[in-house]
Protein backbone atom coordinates (compact mmCIF):
# COMPACT_ATOMS: atom_id res chain seq x y z
CA UNK A 1 0.00 0.00 0.00
CA UNK A 2 2.90 2.36 0.53
CA UNK A 3 4.46 1.65 -2.15
CA UNK A 4 1.32 2.73 -4.06
CA UNK A 5 1.02 5.51 -2.33
CA UNK A 6 4.64 6.46 -3.54
CA UNK A 7 4.12 5.97 -6.91
CA UNK A 8 0.88 8.32 -7.07
CA UNK A 9 2.54 11.29 -5.89
CA UNK A 10 3.57 13.80 -8.06
CA UNK A 11 6.75 16.71 -8.37
CA UNK A 12 4.69 19.11 -6.66
CA UNK A 13 3.62 16.93 -4.12
CA UNK A 14 6.99 16.37 -3.17
CA UNK A 15 8.11 19.37 -3.09
CA UNK A 16 5.27 20.52 -0.90
CA UNK A 17 6.20 18.02 1.79
CA UNK A 18 9.83 18.91 3.01
CA UNK A 19 9.34 16.62 5.81
CA UNK A 20 9.54 13.55 4.35
CA UNK A 21 11.10 14.58 0.96
CA UNK A 22 14.38 16.43 1.72
CA UNK A 23 17.18 17.73 -0.24
CA UNK A 24 18.81 14.41 -0.15
CA UNK A 25 16.01 12.86 -2.19
CA UNK A 26 16.54 15.09 -5.13
CA UNK A 27 20.41 14.91 -5.24
CA UNK A 28 20.05 11.12 -5.35
CA UNK A 29 17.55 11.38 -7.71
CA UNK A 30 20.03 13.51 -10.04
CA UNK A 31 22.78 11.23 -9.66
CA UNK A 32 20.64 7.79 -10.90
CA UNK A 33 19.14 9.97 -13.84
CA UNK A 34 22.40 11.90 -14.84
CA UNK A 35 24.18 8.62 -15.22
CA UNK A 36 23.82 8.24 -19.21
CA UNK A 37 24.82 12.37 -19.74
CA UNK A 38 28.71 13.14 -19.81
CA UNK A 39 30.66 12.50 -16.61
CA UNK A 40 31.44 15.71 -15.77
CA UNK A 41 27.34 16.74 -15.02
CA UNK A 42 27.50 13.29 -12.55
CA UNK A 43 30.59 14.25 -11.31
CA UNK A 44 28.75 18.03 -10.30
CA UNK A 45 26.08 16.31 -8.55
CA UNK A 46 27.99 13.93 -6.49
CA UNK A 47 30.23 16.66 -5.49
CA UNK A 48 26.91 18.39 -3.90
CA UNK A 49 25.73 14.89 -2.32
CA UNK A 50 28.80 14.70 -0.71
CA UNK A 51 28.66 18.12 0.76
CA UNK A 52 24.93 17.61 1.98
CA UNK A 53 26.25 14.58 3.55
CA UNK A 54 28.90 16.41 5.22
CA UNK A 55 26.61 18.72 6.68
CA UNK A 56 24.26 16.68 8.08
CA UNK A 57 27.31 14.82 9.81
CA UNK A 58 26.17 16.70 13.58
CA UNK A 59 22.73 16.20 12.87
CA UNK A 60 22.73 11.93 12.37
CA UNK A 61 24.98 9.33 13.05
CA UNK A 62 26.37 6.54 11.31
CA UNK A 63 24.33 3.68 10.51
CA UNK A 64 26.95 1.04 8.30
CA UNK A 65 25.32 -2.11 6.91
CA UNK A 66 27.77 -5.40 5.95
CA UNK A 67 26.58 -4.84 2.49
CA UNK A 68 27.87 -0.71 2.45
CA UNK A 69 31.41 -1.25 4.38
CA UNK A 70 32.32 -4.02 1.56
CA UNK A 71 32.11 -1.60 -1.51
CA UNK A 72 34.41 1.20 1.08
CA UNK A 73 37.03 -2.03 1.57
CA UNK A 74 37.09 -3.02 -1.80
CA UNK A 75 38.02 0.85 -2.68
CA UNK A 76 40.50 0.77 -0.18
CA UNK A 77 42.10 -2.50 -1.20
CA UNK A 78 42.55 -0.78 -4.69
CA UNK A 79 44.19 2.07 -2.84
CA UNK A 80 46.82 -0.07 -1.34
CA UNK A 81 46.98 -1.58 -4.73
CA UNK A 82 49.55 1.56 -5.94
CA UNK A 83 52.29 0.32 -3.02
CA UNK A 84 52.78 -2.43 -5.68
CA UNK A 85 51.38 -1.62 -9.01
CA UNK A 86 53.64 -2.30 -11.93
CA UNK A 87 52.06 1.31 -13.25
CA UNK A 88 51.87 3.87 -10.07
CA UNK A 89 50.92 6.69 -11.99
CA UNK A 90 48.27 4.57 -13.78
CA UNK A 91 47.08 2.87 -10.64
CA UNK A 92 46.78 6.78 -9.19
CA UNK A 93 44.53 8.36 -11.91
CA UNK A 94 42.27 5.39 -11.65
CA UNK A 95 41.47 6.02 -8.07
CA UNK A 96 38.80 9.34 -8.64
CA UNK A 97 37.32 7.26 -10.80
CA UNK A 98 36.56 4.31 -8.51
CA UNK A 99 36.30 6.72 -5.57
CA UNK A 100 32.31 6.34 -5.63
CA UNK A 101 32.75 2.93 -4.26
CA UNK A 102 33.06 4.83 -0.99
CA UNK A 103 31.33 7.75 -1.35
CA UNK A 104 28.07 6.69 -1.91
CA UNK A 105 28.10 3.96 1.30
CA UNK A 106 29.16 6.91 2.73
CA UNK A 107 26.23 8.99 2.05
CA UNK A 108 24.24 6.40 2.33
CA UNK A 109 25.28 6.06 5.96
CA UNK A 110 24.36 9.35 7.37
CA UNK A 111 21.34 10.20 4.65
CA UNK A 112 18.69 7.21 5.46
CA UNK A 113 16.24 7.70 2.86
CA UNK A 114 12.95 6.37 2.78
CA UNK A 115 11.16 6.85 -0.39
CA UNK A 116 13.62 4.55 -3.08
CA UNK A 117 10.68 3.35 -4.97
CA UNK A 118 10.23 6.96 -6.02
CA UNK A 119 14.13 6.95 -6.62
CA UNK A 120 13.51 3.67 -9.04
CA UNK A 121 10.03 5.05 -10.69
CA UNK A 122 11.64 8.60 -12.02
CA UNK A 123 14.63 6.83 -13.05
CA UNK A 124 12.73 4.66 -14.61
CA UNK A 125 10.80 7.28 -16.10
CA UNK A 126 14.00 9.16 -17.01
CA UNK A 127 15.56 6.49 -18.60
CA UNK A 128 12.16 6.40 -21.06
CA UNK A 129 13.02 9.96 -22.22
CA UNK A 130 16.59 8.91 -23.04
CA UNK A 131 15.18 6.13 -25.35
CA UNK A 132 12.52 8.53 -26.61
CA UNK A 133 15.59 10.96 -27.41
CA UNK A 134 18.08 8.14 -29.25
CA UNK A 135 15.30 7.12 -30.86
CA UNK A 136 14.09 10.74 -32.82
CA UNK A 137 18.37 11.10 -32.83
CA UNK A 138 18.46 7.74 -34.89
CA UNK A 139 15.96 8.54 -37.47
CA UNK A 140 17.11 11.91 -38.31
CA UNK A 141 20.22 10.86 -38.93
CA UNK A 142 18.63 7.86 -41.10
CA UNK A 143 17.02 10.90 -43.02
CA UNK A 144 20.61 12.24 -43.44
CA UNK A 145 23.28 9.72 -43.61
CA UNK A 146 20.75 7.07 -45.33
CA UNK A 147 21.95 4.59 -43.34
CA UNK A 148 19.98 1.86 -41.20
CA UNK A 149 23.27 1.00 -38.55
CA UNK A 150 22.23 4.30 -37.22
CA UNK A 151 19.00 2.41 -35.77
CA UNK A 152 21.67 -0.66 -33.75
CA UNK A 153 24.04 -0.95 -31.51
CA UNK A 154 26.54 1.87 -30.70
CA UNK A 155 25.77 3.91 -33.41
CA UNK A 156 22.40 4.19 -31.85
CA UNK A 157 23.77 5.27 -28.62
CA UNK A 158 27.56 6.22 -29.20
CA UNK A 159 30.46 4.34 -28.71
CA UNK A 160 31.29 6.22 -25.29
CA UNK A 161 28.05 5.42 -24.08
CA UNK A 162 28.41 2.12 -24.95
CA UNK A 163 25.17 -0.09 -26.06
CA UNK A 164 25.74 -3.47 -23.66
CA UNK A 165 26.22 -0.71 -20.92
CA UNK A 166 22.97 1.40 -21.68
CA UNK A 167 21.53 -2.11 -21.64
CA UNK A 168 21.63 -2.70 -18.28
CA UNK A 169 20.68 0.57 -17.62
CA UNK A 170 17.05 0.06 -19.45
CA UNK A 171 16.81 -3.30 -18.45
CA UNK A 172 16.85 -1.86 -14.67
CA UNK A 173 13.85 0.44 -15.95
CA UNK A 174 11.75 -2.26 -18.49
CA UNK A 175 11.52 -4.40 -14.72
CA UNK A 176 10.19 -1.21 -12.80
CA UNK A 177 7.20 -1.01 -15.56
CA UNK A 178 6.87 -5.24 -16.07
CA UNK A 179 6.71 -5.39 -12.20
CA UNK A 180 4.86 -2.80 -11.48
CA UNK A 181 1.18 -4.14 -10.29
CA UNK A 182 -1.00 -1.95 -11.28
CA UNK A 183 -0.13 -0.62 -15.04
CA UNK A 184 -1.77 2.67 -16.88
CA UNK A 185 -1.37 3.20 -20.47
CA UNK A 186 1.44 5.32 -20.18
CA UNK A 187 3.12 2.30 -18.63
CA UNK A 188 2.37 -0.40 -21.18
CA UNK A 189 3.42 2.37 -23.81
CA UNK A 190 7.00 2.63 -21.77
CA UNK A 191 7.18 -0.96 -21.51
CA UNK A 192 7.11 -1.35 -25.26
CA UNK A 193 9.68 1.26 -25.89
CA UNK A 194 11.62 -0.09 -23.87
CA UNK A 195 11.39 -3.90 -25.19
CA UNK A 196 11.63 -2.13 -28.33
CA UNK A 197 15.00 -0.57 -27.55
CA UNK A 198 16.55 -3.43 -25.86
CA UNK A 199 16.66 -5.38 -29.10
CA UNK A 200 17.90 -2.35 -31.22
CA UNK A 201 20.79 -2.30 -28.82
CA UNK A 202 21.60 -5.63 -29.79
CA UNK A 203 23.38 -6.46 -26.63
CA UNK A 204 23.04 -10.65 -26.89
CA UNK A 205 23.93 -11.53 -23.57
CA UNK A 206 21.66 -8.70 -22.00
CA UNK A 207 18.14 -9.98 -23.64
CA UNK A 208 18.81 -13.33 -23.38
CA UNK A 209 18.93 -12.68 -19.19
CA UNK A 210 16.21 -10.56 -19.72
CA UNK A 211 14.40 -13.21 -21.15
CA UNK A 212 14.98 -15.84 -18.69
CA UNK A 213 14.05 -13.20 -15.71
CA UNK A 214 11.00 -12.35 -17.49
CA UNK A 215 10.28 -16.10 -17.35
CA UNK A 216 11.65 -16.59 -14.25
CA UNK A 217 9.07 -13.63 -12.80
CA UNK A 218 6.45 -14.94 -14.98
CA UNK A 219 6.79 -18.49 -13.28
CA UNK A 220 7.79 -17.44 -9.67
CA UNK A 221 6.90 -14.13 -8.26
CA UNK A 222 3.97 -13.02 -10.72
CA UNK A 223 -0.07 -13.59 -9.22
CA UNK A 224 -0.30 -15.80 -12.03
CA UNK A 225 3.09 -17.84 -10.19
CA UNK A 226 0.68 -18.81 -7.51
CA UNK A 227 -0.93 -21.62 -10.04
CA UNK A 228 1.74 -24.13 -8.80
CA UNK A 229 0.03 -26.72 -11.59
CA UNK A 230 1.70 -24.59 -14.59
CA UNK A 231 5.06 -23.94 -12.46
CA UNK A 232 5.82 -27.45 -12.28
CA UNK A 233 4.91 -28.46 -15.84
CA UNK A 234 7.18 -26.07 -17.04
CA UNK A 235 9.51 -26.86 -14.30
CA UNK A 236 9.53 -30.71 -15.70
CA UNK A 237 9.57 -29.81 -19.59
CA UNK A 238 12.44 -28.02 -18.73
CA UNK A 239 14.46 -30.79 -16.88
CA UNK A 240 13.20 -33.12 -19.60
CA UNK A 241 14.14 -31.23 -22.48
CA UNK A 242 17.70 -30.06 -20.65
CA UNK A 243 18.63 -34.10 -20.82
CA UNK A 244 17.01 -34.93 -24.21
CA UNK A 245 18.91 -32.11 -26.14
CA UNK A 246 22.23 -32.60 -23.50
CA UNK A 247 24.64 -33.96 -25.67
CA UNK A 248 23.23 -31.81 -28.90
CA UNK A 249 24.09 -28.69 -26.69
CA UNK A 250 27.35 -30.00 -26.05
CA UNK A 251 28.10 -30.61 -29.64
CA UNK A 252 26.90 -26.98 -30.37
CA UNK A 253 29.53 -25.46 -27.91
CA UNK A 254 31.78 -27.85 -29.66
CA UNK A 255 31.30 -26.77 -32.85
CA UNK A 256 30.64 -22.77 -32.03
CA UNK A 257 34.18 -22.61 -30.67
CA UNK A 258 35.79 -23.80 -33.82
CA UNK A 259 33.42 -21.65 -35.99
CA UNK A 260 34.90 -18.77 -37.99
CA UNK A 261 32.26 -16.33 -37.97
CA UNK A 262 31.44 -12.73 -36.38
CA UNK A 263 27.92 -13.12 -35.10
CA UNK A 264 27.95 -14.42 -32.00
CA UNK A 265 27.00 -14.03 -28.07
CA UNK A 266 29.46 -11.36 -27.71
CA UNK A 267 29.61 -7.30 -29.24
CA UNK A 268 32.47 -6.95 -31.32
CA UNK A 269 35.43 -4.71 -29.68
CA UNK A 270 36.34 -3.19 -33.10
CA UNK A 271 34.24 -3.45 -36.40
CA UNK A 272 35.39 -6.01 -38.67
CA UNK A 273 35.51 -3.42 -41.20
CA UNK A 274 37.94 -1.46 -39.99
CA UNK A 275 40.42 -4.45 -39.20
CA UNK A 276 40.09 -6.90 -41.82
CA UNK A 277 37.88 -9.92 -43.64
CA UNK A 278 39.75 -13.16 -41.94
CA UNK A 279 37.92 -14.10 -38.83
CA UNK A 280 39.13 -15.54 -35.73
CA UNK A 281 37.73 -18.43 -34.36
CA UNK A 282 37.45 -19.40 -30.12
CA UNK A 283 39.50 -21.95 -30.82
CA UNK A 284 42.21 -19.74 -32.99
CA UNK A 285 42.16 -17.25 -30.29
CA UNK A 286 43.16 -19.85 -27.59
CA UNK A 287 45.88 -21.60 -30.27
CA UNK A 288 47.36 -19.53 -32.52
CA UNK A 289 50.99 -18.31 -31.42
CA UNK A 290 50.98 -15.38 -34.05
CA UNK A 291 48.40 -13.03 -35.15
CA UNK A 292 47.85 -10.78 -38.96
CA UNK A 293 46.89 -7.48 -38.39
CA UNK A 294 43.89 -8.16 -41.07
CA UNK A 295 42.68 -10.63 -38.35
CA UNK A 296 39.89 -9.56 -36.89
CA UNK A 297 37.85 -10.89 -33.01
CA UNK A 298 34.82 -11.38 -33.21
CA UNK A 299 33.47 -10.26 -29.65
CA UNK A 300 33.08 -14.09 -27.90
CA UNK A 301 36.90 -14.90 -29.37
CA UNK A 302 38.22 -11.55 -28.70
CA UNK A 303 37.41 -12.79 -25.05
CA UNK A 304 38.94 -16.08 -25.43
CA UNK A 305 41.80 -14.49 -26.23
CA UNK A 306 41.52 -12.14 -23.30
CA UNK A 307 41.63 -15.36 -20.67
CA UNK A 308 44.31 -16.77 -22.26
CA UNK A 309 46.22 -13.24 -21.98
CA UNK A 310 45.20 -13.10 -18.22
CA UNK A 311 46.61 -16.49 -17.77
CA UNK A 312 49.80 -15.88 -18.85
CA UNK A 313 50.48 -12.75 -17.26
CA UNK A 314 49.54 -14.62 -13.70
CA UNK A 315 51.35 -17.17 -14.76
CA UNK A 316 54.64 -15.01 -15.18
CA UNK A 317 54.25 -12.22 -12.71
CA UNK A 318 53.24 -14.48 -9.81
CA UNK A 319 50.75 -11.93 -8.37
CA UNK A 320 48.23 -14.35 -7.18
CA UNK A 321 47.10 -12.56 -3.86
CA UNK A 322 48.04 -9.03 -4.23
CA UNK A 323 47.56 -8.55 -8.34
CA UNK A 324 49.38 -6.01 -10.73
CA UNK A 325 47.64 -3.02 -8.93
CA UNK A 326 44.50 -0.66 -10.22
CA UNK A 327 44.42 -0.13 -13.28
CA UNK A 328 47.96 -1.74 -14.13
CA UNK A 329 47.07 -4.94 -16.19
CA UNK A 330 46.95 -2.58 -19.43
CA UNK A 331 50.37 -1.99 -19.89
CA UNK A 332 51.13 -6.11 -19.69
CA UNK A 333 47.63 -6.56 -22.33
CA UNK A 334 49.91 -3.92 -24.65
CA UNK A 335 52.83 -6.31 -24.27
CA UNK A 336 51.08 -9.06 -25.13
CA UNK A 337 49.28 -7.54 -28.03
CA UNK A 338 52.43 -6.88 -29.49
CA UNK A 339 54.48 -9.82 -28.79
CA UNK A 340 50.98 -12.08 -30.47
CA UNK A 341 50.77 -9.18 -32.98
CA UNK A 342 47.02 -8.39 -32.99
CA UNK A 343 45.54 -5.49 -34.82
CA UNK A 344 47.64 -2.62 -33.49
CA UNK A 345 45.38 0.27 -34.45
CA UNK A 346 45.00 3.35 -36.94
CA UNK A 347 44.95 6.57 -37.20
CA UNK A 348 41.19 6.59 -36.02
CA UNK A 349 41.01 3.69 -33.91
CA UNK A 350 43.00 1.76 -31.02
CA UNK A 351 43.83 -1.43 -31.36
CA UNK A 352 42.95 -4.96 -29.60
CA UNK A 353 46.38 -4.45 -27.23
CA UNK A 354 44.63 -1.11 -25.78
CA UNK A 355 41.48 -2.94 -24.62
CA UNK A 356 40.37 -4.52 -20.94
CA UNK A 357 40.13 -7.80 -20.09
CA UNK A 358 36.54 -7.57 -21.16
CA UNK A 359 35.24 -9.44 -17.90
CA UNK A 360 35.18 -7.92 -14.95
CA UNK A 361 36.08 -10.91 -12.37
CA UNK A 362 38.92 -11.07 -14.72
CA UNK A 363 40.35 -7.60 -14.35
CA UNK A 364 39.78 -7.95 -10.48
CA UNK A 365 41.75 -10.72 -10.25
CA UNK A 366 44.96 -9.32 -12.56
CA UNK A 367 44.89 -6.63 -10.79
CA UNK A 368 43.40 -6.69 -7.26
CA UNK A 369 44.52 -10.40 -6.80
CA UNK A 370 42.93 -13.49 -5.27
CA UNK A 371 41.57 -10.51 -2.14
CA UNK A 372 40.03 -8.15 -4.30
CA UNK A 373 38.26 -10.95 -6.42
CA UNK A 374 36.77 -12.36 -3.43
CA UNK A 375 35.75 -9.00 -2.36
CA UNK A 376 33.75 -8.41 -5.46
CA UNK A 377 32.36 -12.02 -5.24
CA UNK A 378 31.18 -10.95 -1.37
CA UNK A 379 29.72 -7.86 -2.99
CA UNK A 380 27.43 -9.54 -5.35
CA UNK A 381 27.14 -12.83 -3.00
CA UNK A 382 25.70 -10.11 -0.79
CA UNK A 383 23.53 -8.69 -2.95
CA UNK A 384 21.69 -11.77 -4.37
CA UNK A 385 21.21 -13.28 -1.15
CA UNK A 386 19.13 -9.81 -0.11
CA UNK A 387 17.41 -10.01 -3.22
CA UNK A 388 16.18 -13.43 -2.31
CA UNK A 389 15.63 -12.76 1.08
CA UNK A 390 13.41 -9.75 0.75
CA UNK A 391 11.26 -11.25 -2.80
CA UNK A 392 12.06 -8.02 -4.43
CA UNK A 393 12.18 -9.19 -7.84
CA UNK A 394 13.39 -5.46 -9.58
CA UNK A 395 16.74 -6.18 -6.54
CA UNK A 396 16.59 -9.91 -8.44
CA UNK A 397 16.59 -8.55 -12.10
CA UNK A 398 19.27 -5.84 -10.80
CA UNK A 399 21.65 -8.39 -8.81
CA UNK A 400 21.42 -11.11 -11.70
CA UNK A 401 22.03 -8.57 -14.47
CA UNK A 402 25.02 -7.11 -12.71
CA UNK A 403 26.44 -11.10 -12.54
CA UNK A 404 26.09 -11.70 -16.13
CA UNK A 405 27.29 -8.38 -17.39
CA UNK A 406 30.65 -9.11 -15.39
CA UNK A 407 31.08 -11.58 -17.14
CA UNK A 408 31.33 -10.05 -20.55
CA UNK A 409 32.39 -6.33 -19.68
CA UNK A 410 34.45 -4.38 -17.24
CA UNK A 411 32.02 -2.50 -15.88
CA UNK A 412 32.96 -1.47 -12.91
CA UNK A 413 36.29 0.24 -14.63
CA UNK A 414 33.92 2.64 -16.75
CA UNK A 415 32.72 5.55 -14.66
CA UNK A 416 29.31 5.69 -15.67
CA UNK A 417 29.35 1.44 -14.40
CA UNK A 418 30.32 2.01 -11.26
CA UNK A 419 28.03 4.77 -10.55
CA UNK A 420 25.62 2.32 -11.26
CA UNK A 421 26.44 -0.49 -9.48
CA UNK A 422 27.08 1.06 -6.65
CA UNK A 423 23.97 3.78 -5.89
CA UNK A 424 21.85 0.91 -6.96
CA UNK A 425 23.69 -1.62 -4.77
CA UNK A 426 23.46 0.73 -1.91
CA UNK A 427 19.62 1.49 -2.51
CA UNK A 428 18.67 -1.76 -3.09
CA UNK A 429 20.70 -3.01 0.38
CA UNK A 430 19.01 -0.33 2.55
CA UNK A 431 15.37 -0.22 1.00
CA UNK A 432 14.34 -2.66 3.73
CA UNK A 433 15.94 -1.33 6.66
CA UNK A 434 13.03 -0.45 9.53
CA UNK A 435 12.91 2.67 11.56
CA UNK A 436 13.85 1.21 14.36
CA UNK A 437 17.05 -0.68 12.46
CA UNK A 438 18.28 3.12 11.24
CA UNK A 439 17.96 3.96 15.70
Amino acid sequence: MMKDKLDSLSFSQILKNGNLYDFSFFCLLLLICTIPLPNVINNIVTGILVLFTLSQLKKTSFYFTKEMILPIILFVWMAISCIWSIDFLGSLNALPKESFLILFPFCCAIIFVHNKELLFKYYSISISFYVLFFLIKAVFRFFTENNTAVFFGHELVTKELNAIHFSAFVSVAFFYFLTKEIKTKTDYIQLLLLTLFLALLNSKSIILVDILLVGLYFFFYSKSANKMRLRNIVLLGIVFFSFLFFNRIKEKIEFEFQLDKDNNIGHTVIPKEIVGDRIISMKQAWENNKFEQSDFFSGASFRVYQFRMFLEIMKEENVFFQGLGLNASYKKLEEKGLKYNVFNGNETTEGYQKKNFHNQFIQVFSELGFIGFVLLILILFANLKNALKNKDFIHIAFAILMISLFLTESFLWRQRGVVFFTAFYCLFNTIHLSEKEKK
